[in-house]
């Protein structure tokens, strides 16, 4: 009995080390080696009295360089962890963002055009974001598709269902 104990525990302490197969991505990681060079456009909107017409049919998305960027098709289906902040899509009455694109830079999308396509992680979650957090970066963590879409705010080239989302932190050394 001692011993069924002992190996119940050992395996417990031990699962997560083979059953975690999570893979901490940086943004760098979604442009394929042999990509040419992509160098986004960083130039900030000032004059939010045009921000209506960025985000009109033929706007945002139209001014994005690199719209049909190359992906990495080795990450279709892999259990990903990566930092980014949120672009809100969709808002539910409580206040929460349960749709989303998740970018490398703050403003990207809003501020300034929208980063390349292999850029741009289109997520969906039941968990949701509070609106009001959304200045800060998250983490964002579950299953990455490699799949095309289209919003009004830009093109993008991976698709992301989040089983966590939480503040993102640097490591401590």
């Amino acid at each position: 009995m001692r011993r069924v104990l002992l190996t119940a525990l050992l395996l417990a302490l031990a699962s997560p080390l083979w059953a975690d197969d999570l893979r901490t991505l940086n943004w760098q990681e979604l442009i394929p080696k042999d990509a040419p060079p992509q160098v986004p456009q960083m130039t900030p909107m000032h004059d939010m009295s045009q921000l209506g017409d960025a985000l009109s049919e033929g706007g945002a998305a139209s001014l994005q360089q690199f719209p049909s960027a190359p992906v990495v098709k080795e990450m279709d289906g892999q259990n990903v962890k990566i930092p980014g902040y949120i672009v809100p899509l969709d808002v539910t009455e409580e206040g929460r963002v349960t749709e989303f694109l998740l970018v490398p830079y703050f403003g990207a999308c809003i501020h300034v055009p929208p980063p390349p396509s292999n850029q741009i992680i289109h997520v969906n979650t039941e968990l949701g974001v509070l609106l009001d957090a959304l200045y800060q970066p998250f983490w964002v963590e579950g299953p990455l598709k490699v799949e095309h879409s289209s919003s009004e705010l830009a093109e993008v080239g991976y698709q992301l269902a989040a089983d966590k989302i939480y503040p993102y932190e640097l490591p401590a050394n």
